[in-house]
C-alpha cells in the first residue's frame, strides 16, 4: 500500500516548471528522503502533495485521497513542518502542544496523555513549563516535529527539519526522528540537502533537480546503479606502479594523492589483481579498502550526468 502516488505531476510558475513529470510512490510506513538543491522542486512538491497548490498537469494521491478533490481529507490526515515551525515563543512547550490539540478537537485528558507521549521521549518533558523562547534552536526544533505529531496524523511532510542546526543538534534530531518513525508507525516525507540525513536515517530516496526525479530507490540501490565500485589504498606507490594500474583495463577512474590511491573498478570481485600488481611493482600497501560511493557522491554524480544531458 501507498501513503503517496503521483503520475507525471507537473507545476509551473510563470516559464519555470517547479514541477515536471513527476511520478513516485511512497510505502506506507516508510521514512522517504527527496533530496536536491534549493530550487530544485521540493517544497512546491509537498505543497502539492497537501492540496495547497493545484497542479497544472497529472495527479496525485495522499493516503487514498485526491490532492485536488480532496484537499481537506488530506490535511485532516497529514501533519506538516514547512518553512515556518508553528510556535508560540512566548508559550511553554506545553501550552504550545496543548493549543494544537485543542485545534484537533482533543479532549483535555487525551491532550495531557499526548503531551507527555511526544515530549518525554524527546527529553524535553521536565521544560514543558518554559516559555520556548529562552531555548535553543534544536530543541525548538524538536517541539515543532512534536506539533506536526500531536494529533495522530497518519503521515507527516518535513522541509528541511535540520536547516541550520549545528552538526550536534542535527544529528540528535535524526535520531529522535528514527525512534518517533518507528514508535509512531508514521510515514515521513523528508526533503532536504543534507545527504547524511537522508543516507542515515531513509530506507528510499528520491532525487530530483529542475523539477525532474532522476533516481529513487533504496539509498543502498542508488549506490549500486550510479556508482562504480571503489577500491580505497593507502602506502607507497611508484609512479611505475601508478601507470600500469591507470592502463589497466579493470579501472574506470583512478585518483591519485600522495600516499593514497582511489580507483573505480569495472568489477570490485576482481580487486586482488590490483593489489597483486601493485605489489609486483614493489607499492608499500598499508591499507586496503573496498567500498561503494556514498550518497553524496551518488547524488552529484546525477546531477552532473542531468547537466550534460541538458547542454
Amino acid at each position: 500500500m501507498y501513503a503517496i502516488r503521483t503520475e507525471n505531476l507537473i507545476r509551473s510558475f510563470g516559464k519555470l516548471k517547479a514541477v515536471d513529470g513527476l511520478s513516485l510512490e511512497v510505502p506506507t510506513g516508510t521514512v522517504f528522503g527527496f533530496i536536491g538543491p534549493n530550487g530544485s522542486g521540493k517544497t512546491t512538491t509537498i505543497r502539492l502533495l497537501l492540496g495547497l497548490l493545484d497542479p497544472d498537469g497529472g495527479k496525485a494521491e495522499v493516503l487514498g485521497f485526491d490532492t485536488v478533490i480532496q484537499p481537506d481529507q488530506i490535511r485532516a490526515r497529514c501533519g506538516a513542518l514547512l518553512e515556518y515551525n508553528g510556535l508560540y515563543e512566548r508559550l511553554s512547550a506545553e501550552d504550545n502542544l496543548d493549543y494544537y490539540g485543542r485545534i484537533w478537537q482533543m479532549s483535555k485528558s487525551e491532550r495531557e496523555t499526548r503531551i507527555h507521549q511526544l515530549l518525554a521521549p524527546l527529553d524535553l518533558f521536565d521544560r514543558r513549563k518554559e516559555p520556548i523562547g529562552l531555548w535553543s534552536r534544536g530543541m525548538k526544533q524538536k517541539l515543532a516535529v512534536a506539533r506536526t505529531l500531536m494529533h495522530r496524523p497518519n503521515l507527516i511532510f518535513l522541509d528541511e527539519p535540520t536547516a541550520g542546526l549545528d552538526p550536534v543538534a542535527s544529528a540528535a534530531l535524526r535520531e529522535d526522528l528514527k525512534s518517533l518513525a518507528q514508535r509512531e508507525g508514521v510515514t515521513i516525507f523528508l526533503t532536504t540537502h543534507n545527504l547524511a540525513d537522508a543516507e542515515k536515517l531513509c530506507s528510499r530516496v528520491g532525487v530530483i533537480n529542475h523539477g525532474q526525479l532522476l533516481a529513487i530507490g533504496s539509498p543502498e540501490e542508488l549506490r549500486s546503479s550510479t556508482s562504480a565500485p571503489r577500491l580505497y589504498l593507502t602506502g607507497k606507490f611508484p609512479q611505475q606502479a601508478i601507470e600500469q594500474i591507470r592502463a589497466n583495463p579493470l579501472v574506470k577512474k583512478i585518483e591519485v594523492d600522495s600516499n593514497s590511491l582511489i580507483l573505480d573498478l569495472t568489477d570490485l570481485g576482481r580487486s586482488h589483481e590490483i593489489v597483486t600488481l601493485l605489489v609486483r611493482s614493489e607499492a608499500e600497501l598499508d591499507e586496503v579498502r573496498k567500498e561503494k560511493a556514498d550518497l553524496e557522491e551518488v547524488f552529484l554524480s546525477l546531477v552532473e550526468e542531468e547537466r550534460q544531458v541538458g547542454k
